[in-house]
C-alpha cells in the first residue's frame, strides 16, 4: 500500500475507496461478487466459514463478513457496492445494511435520507487551515 499521506486522509469517518483500497479489498470484493450466483449464495449460507475459506482474504476480512460489520469491511478494502451483495444474501435491504453503520434505526436512516442526508457539519477535512488540500490536488497524482 502507498504510505504517502493523501490529501483526503483527514475527512472524519470517511474511507475513500481508491486504488490502494481496491488492492487491499480485491479478494473480499471478488467474494461479494460471487454471491450474484444463486448456487454460491446457497453454498455460503450452508457454511459461511467454509465458503469464505475458499477465498484468499485476510482473517480480519473473514471475521468482519461473519459479523456483518460493514464499517470494518469498508476499512478493510470493501466497496459498498459489492458489500451489499452480502446483505442481499441475508434478505436485507441496502438501507438496512447501511443503517448498521450509523447510530440510527432503519426507519430513522430512511427518514434522514429522504430529508437530504446527513449534514456536512463535522464531516469535512479536519485541517481547515492553510494545509487544507485544494480541490485540484484531490484529483492529481
Amino acid at each position: 500500500m502507498n504510505n504517502q499521506q493523501k490529501p483526503y486522509d483527514n475527512i472524519p469517518g470517511t474511507t475513500v475507496f481508491d486504488g490502494d483500497m481496491a488492492r487491499i479489498g480485491f479478494h473480499l470484493n471478488q467474494f461479494c461478487m460471487s454471491l450474484m450466483q444463486e448456487s454460491n449464495r446457497v453454498a455460503f449460507k450452508q457454511n459461511e466459514r467454509a465458503y469464505l475459506d475458499q477465498w484468499p482474504m485476510t482473517e480480519a476480512q473473514k471475521t468482519a463478513v461473519l459479523e456483518r460489520n460493514f464499517s470494518q469491511l469498508i476499512a478493510l478494502g470493501g466497496n459498498i457496492y459489492y458489500l451489499v451483495k452480502i446483505s442481499s444474501t441475508d434478505g436485507l435491504s441496502v438501507a438496512a445494511a447501511v443503517s448498521t453503520m450509523t447510530d440510527l434505526s432503519v426507519d430513522e436512516y430512511i427518514d434522514m435520507m429522504r430529508r437530504g442526508g446527513r449534514s456536512p457539519e463535522g464531516n469535512r477535512f479536519t485541517d481547515q487551515g492553510e494545509n487544507k488540500p485544494s480541490e485540484e490536488s484531490l484529483w492529481q497524482k
